[in-house]
């Protein structure tokens, strides 16, 4: 491939897959899919390597056939688990997202228009455009509600299953860069290098591929990373989970630093994007959650007393 093919790679994409009818089929839509189905094949593949938490595995002190029955079994309600778990997240994820989208991002038009926050309808142009803009940070925090409730419901420990969890959603968020890169959109800053491309919406100005380097520093850094970690027996429960919300937070503030702003919000603060300063606010959580968690709570209770 020559540089000026790679530069106007993203001119020779259509982001539609398919149609429907009056329903267009875009390639972020199914990178979404792809990407619960890396998540979910992954998590299948742990079970069957008997990649489970200590609490779950199976007793060896029946019969050689039995056991072997008991632990079929087992692994397949192990599944139905982790599946229950990644549908309710993904749901509970896409709401969070949307809303989180609607309230971080674009308050002042959705507020003016919320018909338009779960209308997929553009009633200006009288066409289907779907849902445009999703925020990972409701996301994220939609996810956690969902599993968290479902836990409760099913009165398992909510930080083991997350643990075992999150080793592999880093490969699906892989997808859903791609997905961005696809729909050509949250393209990056302008710039002179020649790694950078020529997008559809910004015809003429040589951008960074900033979903490319999202892509690899939010899917396979932090998955490279998680997965060499996740049979780490000394890790406390949350710890992995800890580990994913705290590296999330470092590469997309990294990342951040060559994508372009929403043009509806620019730079917020000192340069800072609003991905950036909900990205700070993750680490900080997290850390704080850390210092509580591992009982560093007793150093201010016996300074205090």
């Amino acid at each position: 491939m020559t540089l000026d093919s790679y530069q106007q790679l993203p001119q020779l994409i259509n982001p539609i897959a398919f149609t429907i009818g009056f329903l267009a089929v875009r390639w972020y839509s199914l990178m979404y899919l792809v990407g619960l189905a890396t998540v979910w094949f992954l998590l299948k593949w742990r079970i069957e390597k008997g990649e489970v938490a200590e609490k779950f595995q199976i007793s060896e002190k029946k019969g050689k056939l039995e056991n072997k029955n008991c632990q079929n079994n087992r692994k397949l309600q192990l599944q139905n688990i982790i599946l229950n778990f990644l549908l309710v997240a993904f749901f509970t994820g896409l709401v969070g997202g949307r809303l989180g989208y609607v309230i971080f991002y674009n308050w002042t038009y959705f507020s003016l228009h919320p018909w338009q926050i779960i209308s997929p309808f553009d009633f200006a142009m009288g066409s289907f455009v779907g849902l445009y803009g999703m925020s990972y940070h409701g996301a994220l925090l939609g996810g956690i509600t969902g599993m968290f409730l479902l836990a409760r419901a099913r009165k398992i420990d909510f930080l083991k299953w997350a643990d075992f969890i999150v080793p592999a959603l880093p490969a699906g968020y892989f997808f859903g860069r791609i997905g961005n890169f696809l729909n050509g959109e949250l393209f990056g800053r302008v710039t002179t290098l020649k790694i950078g491309m020529y997008f559809p919406a910004s015809s003429g100005v040589l951008r960074y591929p900033s979903q490319i380097l999202e892509a690899c520093l939010e899917g396979l850094l932090l998955f490279g990373i998680l997965w060499q970690l996740r049979n780490q027996e000394k890790f406390k429960a949350g710890s992995l989970s800890a580990l994913y919300l705290l590296g999330y937070g470092i590469v997309r503030f990294i990342g951040e630093f060559f994508r372009q702003p929403d043009p509806q919000l620019g730079f917020i603060f000192l340069n800072f994007t609003l991905g950036q300063l909900l990205s700070l606010g993750l680490i900080s959580l997290t850390l704080v959650w850390l210092f509580f968690k591992n009982g560093k709570s007793a150093i201010i209770r016996n300074a205090i007393s």
